[in-house]
Formats: C-alpha cells, structure tokens, sequence
C-alpha cells in the first residue's frame, strides 16, 4: 500500500532544531525565473503561500482556485495540493510544524483553527499591504536570529492570523449568525475526524469524544453547515477517497482496506452513492 506522497519543511538555512518545524521562503528566489509545477501531495505541517502578485492554478482537495495578486492560501495537515505557479510570482511561502505555534495554549490553538479555516482569500491592497508587512518581519527575523526571533516570529505570526481572518470577515457581506461555541465544537469534531476517520465511522463515536449527545451533535453541525453529522462523515470519506485515488497508483481494495473497510464492494457502492461514479471511473476520468 503506497501512502500518498507527503512533503516535509525544506529549509535553506542550517538549524536542526528550528528548521525543522519553521520556514519561511522568498517566492521569487525560490522560483529562481522559471515556473513552479508540484504534483498532487500533502504536507505533515500548515502551509500558506501569501502572493503580493501571482498567477498559475491551484488546486486544493479537488477545488481549483485561480492564483492571483493580493491572494492568501492557507492549507492545514493532511489535505491534499497541486500547485503551478508561474515565473514573476512574488511572496513568502511559510511552512510550520503544529507544535511550533503553542498547541497547549487555548488561545493560540483557537487563532490557529480559525485562521486555518478556509484555503483561500483574495485580499484588498490596503489590508494585504498590513499582511504582507507582517510576512516580511517574519522573513527578517528568520534571516537575521537576532535575540529570542523565534518569540518574535510567533508573535507575529499570531497578528498575521488575526489580520487574515478581519480581511476574511471585511470581504464576507453575509451576517454570521453562528454560535461561537458550536463553532468551536464543530471545528474540533473536524480535527477528529481527520485523525480517526480510519477507525472510527460513528456518529456516536464522536459524540463521546466530545462529550456530547448525538442529538447535540447533529444541532451543532446543522447550525454550523446545514448538515446532518452522518453527512459530514460520509463527504470526509469521499474526500479521503479521492485523495488517494488520484495520488496514489493503489489498487481499490487496497484503498478500501486502508480506509477501514473490509467489504471492498460495499466500498465501491458507498463511493458510486455519493459521487455518481466508481472509484475507478473517478480515477480515470480525472486523470
């Protein structure tokens, strides 16, 4: 069983035990004049990719996005990227390691999640002018190691999360009538179900980590997405799916077998339900 290609931090400076969980990389020195072309993968760390001007695709868990100027990507562990990125493109590339930025402290974690909610923002100069001042201090002080810099890069990196997520709300007209705790709780159900899904394919499974009700649970993930906590389930099954199928050459009972199931065909019609399609035809129709 072949794992779907995951890349780690790539650093250009030599510091063992800060480089592996932090980097920070100048675009246009990275794309040295030619264009960027990655194949579908993950990374193990939070990847953003912050362009002050950019063009080419990216495609993040099967949703193009068209690269732009003044564009934000933010990516959590796990989820699967095919990135090309024309020559001229300018900006920072910032990789980090989940324990680099507090895990333990609720605060921290909390900016973390919600920063790393959505893939893709495209912000107004005026307030990209305020983020992209943020990434170059960063750069700065990772260039630099002037005294306690790793303190100054994750104070910085704090109110670059709290900037992207005001722009996110500024550029989103829509009344968030949300509450924050079912946020809250969905979210982290979210962060769950990326580590157990394997194992783990219940609704009454996750409602007992949460300490919640499964009638609890459908009401916070009804308020927080319009949907049942089956269906959320189900769609990040699909999604696991089709990250292997397509980053993978793995066979469909291998897929299967790793996914938790051990009736390959119930499998394929759990997959053909919710997608229209085999997993082979979806294979074969995307490649």
């Amino acid at each position: 069983m072949k794992e779907i290609p995951v890349r780690k931090i790539i650093t250009s400076l030599k510091e063992p035990p800060f480089s592996e969980s932090f980097s920070i990389r100048n675009v246009a020195d990275l794309l040295s004049g030619t264009d960027m072309v990655q194949e579908l993968h993950r990374h193990d760390f939070f990847f953003i990719l912050a362009l002050e001007k950019g063009k080419g695709d990216h495609e993040i868990d099967f949703t193009r996005y068209e690269v732009s100027d003044r564009s934000v990507f933010f990516m959590r562990p796990g989820q699967v990227h095919h990135l090309k990125l024309k020559a001229g493109s300018t900006g920072y590339l910032i990789g980090f390691q989940h324990d680099f930025y507090n895990p333990h402290d609720k605060i921290t974690s909390e900016l973390l999640r919600e920063a790393s909610k959505k893939n893709h923002c495209r912000v107004d100069s005026s307030r990209f002018g305020k983020l992209y001042n943020i990434l170059t201090g960063i750069f700065l002080e990772y260039t630099r190691k002037q005294e306690r810099y790793r303190d100054v890069i994750k104070a910085n990196l704090s109110i670059f999360f709290i900037e992207l997520v005001r722009s996110r709300k500024n550029n989103d007209s829509r009344t968030d009538n949300k509450s924050p705790y079912a946020q809250e709780r969905f979210d982290k159900f979210i962060e769950l179900l990326e580590t157990h899904i394997v194992s783990q394919k219940k609704v009454s499974d996750y409602a007992g980590m949460l300490n919640l009700s499964i009638y609890q649970l459908n009401a916070i993930t009804k308020r927080t997405v319009g949907k049942t906590c089956s269906n959320v389930i189900d769609e990040y099954i699909i999604l696991e799916s089709k990250r292997h199928l397509l980053a993978t050459s793995n066979q469909i009972n291998q897929i299967a077998y790793h996914l938790g199931y051990d009736d390959v065909s119930y499998f394929i019609r759990f997959f053909k339900k919710h997608t229209g399609h085999t997993p082979d035809a979806f294979r074969n129709n995307l490649r």
